[in-house]
């Protein structure tokens, strides 16, 4: 594969990756089903990087395959709070998100507010929680609640910007990221430093992000992850595109979380 870019920049940009997911050499090296020496070797650029090895490593650390080998590719993202949008009619829907970094954040700090002193709650759990609470709160009031896009991977829907975000709020001191063990495999947590601003949260969201963490926190990863992987939009998208949240009004029970009725014809 022409990347266009030397060992050198293509270690450079999968050693910050990594840093940014909180991973260690040894856990990406687990994962790629290679030494730790080959991890190092690859960051330090004097190992290329095969073409399956690339494809799993887009797996491991999130990234999409022409973004990453684009010469313009920056890894951190800068984040931006996102004002609320000006009011709209009633009788549209948005159907394309409009990222709120702030909405995103405070969602993040209360779901670990209730949740992070369970054992299972590690990134993977956490990361569908969020999920499914923008994908039901858009399904039942036709709005979005983060407006974060998720893209399909193989191990379930992951939130862009959310690697990004997380590291900012590492380093303001929001957050705090641990790595440990649960039942044998590697669990990357996080605890919360400070309560979220419920403040920002309609009552409707709040009762949606309660509905899904009352259902799924205490779900292990293996069994969150085989439930979302038979959700409609999950299913119905491609991999490593992103998940359209229209396909949400295409799910069945017990997916749904909205009562559809028939509306009359209009005479």
């Amino acid at each position: 594969m022409n990347t266009r870019l030397s060992p050198k920049q293509i270690g450079k940009r999968i050693l910050e990756l990594r840093r940014l997911k909180g991973l260690s050499q040894e856990d990406l090296a687990r994962f790629l089903k290679i030494p730790r020496s080959s991890v190092a070797q690859i960051e330090l650029g004097n190992r290329n990087v095969s073409v399956i090895e690339l494809i799993k490593l887009s797996e491991a650390l999130g990234f999409s395959l022409d973004k990453f080998l684009a010469k313009e590719y920056k890894v951190v993202e800068k984040i931006d709070i996102v004002a609320e949008a000006a009011p709209v009619r009633k009788d549209v829907r948005i159907s394309v998100p409009r990222f709120k970094a702030d909405k995103l954040r405070n969602v993040l700090l209360y779901i670990l507010e209730r949740c992070a002193g369970k054992p299972n709650v590690g990134e993977t759990v956490l990361y569908k929680l969020l999920y499914f609470s923008d994908f039901n709160y858009y399904e039942k009031y036709e709005e979005h609640l983060t407006g974060s896009q998720y893209r399909k991977l193989p191990y379930g829907p992951v939130p862009q910007m959310l690697d990004s975000l997380i590291g900012q709020m590492i380093e303001n001191g929001q957050l705090h990221r641990i790595k440990t063990e649960y039942h044998g495999y590697p669990q990357t947590r996080y605890i919360p430093l400070e309560k979220a601003d419920l403040a920002i949260m309609s009552a409707a969201e709040k009762e949606v992000i309660d509905q899904v963490i009352d259902r799924f926190s205490d779900w292990s990863a293996a069994a969150i992850g085989e439930y979302s992987h038979k959700d409609m939009p999950w299913k119905a998208s491609e991999e490593g595109e992103v998940i359209d949240y229209e396909l949400a009004f295409y799910r069945e029970s017990p997916f749904s979380v909205r009562t559809y009725t028939d509306e009359p014809e209009q005479p």
